[in-house]
């Protein structure tokens, strides 16, 4: 997945999100839709980290399609 693309699935990921949370505004969400809603963090999360390996890897003169995408729990988990 090149740049581009990452940045697609970001903005559709923010997309699903905005619309989430504003089609129960005042009334609160589902269990169904919270689970949506901490999955697509977790989402965005993954493909923003993909998207600065990717980037680190460009700016260093290394392939950034050598960058890999990690798991959920590894991103959750990382320490800025």
């Amino acid at each position: 997945m090149d740049d581009q693309q990452v940045l697609a699935r970001i903005d559709q990921l923010v997309r699903e999100e905005q619309e989430l949370l504003h089609r129960h505004e005042g009334e609160g969400l589902g269990d169904d839709e919270h689970a949506r809603l901490d999955e697509l963090k977790v989402q965005l999360d993954k493909a923003y980290d993909y998207l600065r390996q990717r980037r680190a890897k460009s700016q260093y003169g290394e392939d950034p399609d050598d960058a890999s995408e990690r798991d959920g729990g590894t991103v959750e988990d990382y320490l800025q």
